[in-house]
C-alpha cells in the first residue's frame, strides 16, 4: 500500500539536497511525496543544528507537525538531519513528541525505517560520535574507503537517474548541487566536522551526471555546495580539480549559470580565481567565509588572515571582474574579542563594500574547542556589537548596491507574480533580488537588464 510522506526543510542548501536525496529513496520504494505535513502520515523535518536560532527553528517545526495529530492523516513525526544527527538519544529524550531521531547511517534504510515506525515499533536513537574517526585520516585512503560504500549502494540502486538518489521537491529553476561532504578544517567555533565527519569529495562524473539530471528536470543555475568548496579534489589528489571540473558544466545543456559558494580565502589561489572569473557561464560570484578581520580573533578561532590580505583578495577580484558579487558572514562577540578587534571588523566592513552581509553574536556550542575559552564577551555587550555592526552593514550594503545603478545584469526570474529574480551577483534565498515593473516575464526566463533603481540590498531594474 503507497504510504504518504512529506519532507520539511530546515537550514542550508546542503540540507535541501539531502531532503532531495531522501525524497528520491522513498519515491523509489513507492512512497508518495506530498508537500503540505497535515496531507501525510509521516512527516519528516530535516533539521538544521548549526548554532541556536536554528535548532529553535527545527525544534518549533517538529513541534508543529506533531500538533497535527488528530486533525488530518498525520501518524508520525521523524526527525533527521544535522541536529538529529549531533544529539541522538538526548534529543530523543528531550522531545518525546518526535517517534523517532533518525541519524545519517539510517538514510540508506529511510523506507524500511518510517515504515517500521508508522508500525508502532520504537527506534533506539544513535549515541553521537565523532564522525571524523569513521573514515581513515589521509584523504585519498578517505576517498577509497567511500568509494567503496558508493558502489555497494548504486549496484542495488532504484532510484532516479539509475544511481542517482534524487527526487527535485520543488520547481524552481535554481538548485543546489553538492559536490562534497564534511570538513577538515578545526575552527574553533564550528561542531560542523564533529558531526558532519572529514572532508570526502564526489568524484567529478558523479557530479556532473547529477547536474545533468537537474537540467533535465527544469533546473537552469547550479549551486555548488559543500562545507568547504575550495578544498574539493584534494582527497581524489587534486588540488585544481575545481578549476578543471566547473568547465565542463557549460556543455550541459540547459544549464545556463554555475555558482559557487562557501570558499575559503586562505584557499581562493589565483588560478581558482582566474578560472571562476574566466569559466562561461561561472557566476562572478565570491561566497567568502571571513568570520572576523582582527588577526588575534582569527588566530583564536583556529583561522588564517587579517583586514589587509581580506581587502587585498577582493581588490583582486574587483581588478578582473568590477561587478562581481562578494558576500560574507561575521562572528561577532567571540571569546576574547576586544573593543578594538571588533572596531577593526568595523572597518574593514566600511572599506570592504561587499554586496551581502550575514552577522551573526557568538553563542557556545557543545563539541567545539570555544566552548572552554574563559574570556567570554558579556551578552549585553555581543548584542550591543551585533545591532551596530548590523546597521552598518546595512549601510554599506546599500551603498553597493546603490553604485550599480546604471549597471547591466543578466536576471534569472524566479517569482512572476512579483516579477523578481537575481541577477549574477546575487546567490539564493540570502542575498539580494531584482525586480522589474509593468513587465510579464514567465519563471526561468533570463531577461537582459539595466539597473535603474535601489532598495536595500535590493534592485530595481528595466529589461534591455
Amino acid at each position: 500500500m503507497s504510504r504518504t510522506v512529506a519532507i520539511v526543510t530546515m537550514g542550508c542548501a546542503r540540507n535541501e539536497v539531502d531532503s532531495e536525496e531522501l525524497a528520491g529513496r522513498l519515491a523509489a520504494e513507492g512512497w508518495t511525496l506530498v508537500e503540505d505535513v497535515d496531507s501525510a502520515e509521516v512527516a519528516v523535518v530535516n533539521t538544521c543544528g548549526f548554532i541556536e536560532s536554528a535548532k529553535k527553528d527545527s525544534v518549533d517545526a517538529l513541534l508543529e507537525a506533531n500538533s497535527l495529530r488528530g486533525h488530518g492523516t498525520t501518524k508520525a513525526v521523524v526527525a533527521v538531519g544535522c541536529m538529529a544527527e549531533r544529539y541522538g538519544k538526548e534529543l530523543a529524550e528531550a522531545l518525546p513528541e518526535a517517534d523517532a531521531i533518525l541519524g545519517f547511517d539510517d538514510y540508506k534504510d529511510i523506507s524500511s525505517k518510517l515504515q517500521s515506525i508508522l508500525a508502532g515499533n520504537s527506534h533506539q536513537s544513535h549515541t553521537p560520535q565523532d564522525r571524523r574517526a569513521l573514515l581513515p585520516i589521509t584523504p585519498v585512503a578517505r576517498a577509497e574507503a567511500r568509494r567503496e560504500v558508493r558502489d555497494a549502494e548504486h549496484q542495488s540502486s532504484v532510484g532516479a537517474g539509475g544511481s542517482l538518489f534524487r527526487k527535485r521537491l520543488g520547481n524552481a529553476p535554481w538548485a543546489p548541487l553538492k559536490i562534497a561532504s564534511g570538513c577538515d578544517r578545526r575552527c574553533s567555533f564550528c561542531a560542523i566536522p564533529y558531526f558532519r565527519g572529514s572532508f570526502v569529495s564526489r568524484p567529478p562524473e558523479e557530479v556532473l551526471e547529477e547536474a545533468k539530471w537537474l537540467a533535465d528536470n527544469g533546473v537552469s543555475e547550479l549551486f555548488l555546495v559543500s562545507e568547504n568548496t575550495t578544498s574539493y579534489g584534494k582527497d581524489l589528489g587534486d588540488l585544481k580539480l575545481m578549476e578543471k571540473t566547473i568547465a565542463h558544466f557549460a556543455n550541459i545543456p540547459g544549464v545556463e549559470r554555475v555558482r559557487l559558494s562557501y570558499l575559503q580565502p586562505a584557499e581562493v589561489h589565483p588560478s581558482l580565481l582566474q578560472s571562476m572569473i574566466e569559466t562561461e557561464k561561472v557566476a562572478p560570484y565570491f561566497d567568502l567565509s571571513f568570520q572576523h578581520t582582527s588577526p588575534t580573533v582569527l588566530r583564536r578561532m583556529r583561522r588564517f588572515g587579517d583586514s589587509e590580505k581580506f581587502l587585498h583578495l577582493i581588490n583582486q577580484i574587483r581588478a578582473l571582474s568590477p561587478e562581481a558579487g562578494i558576500r560574507s558572514n561575521f562572528i561577532v562577540g567571540f571569546p576574547g574579542e576586544t573593543q578594538a578587534d571588533f572596531e577593526d571588523l568595523a572597518n574593514f566592513i566600511t572599506e570592504a563594500k561587499l554586496d551581502a552581509i550575514g552577522v551573526f553574536g557568538y553563542s557556545d556550542e557543545d563539541n567545539t574547542e570555544a566552548l572552554d575559552h574563559t574570556d567570554k564577551v558579556d551578552e549585553d555587550v555581543i548584542k550591543e556589537r551585533v545591532e551596530a555592526l548590523s546597521t552598518l552593514a546595512d549601510e554599506m550594503v546599500s551603498a553597493r548596491a546603490q553604485a550599480r545603478i546604471g549597471e547591466t545584469v543578466r536576471v534569472l526570474i524566479e517569482d512572476a507574480e512579483l516579477q523578481e529574480g537575481r541577477a549574477a551577483h546575487q546567490g539564493p534565498e540570502v542575498d539580494g533580488t531584482t525586480t522589474f515593473i509593468g513587465t510579464d516575464f514567465k519563471v526561468g526566463q533570463y531577461v537582459d537588464a539595466v539597473v535603474v533603481d535601489s532598495m536595500g540590498a535590493d534592485l530595481v531594474a528595466k529589461a534591455i
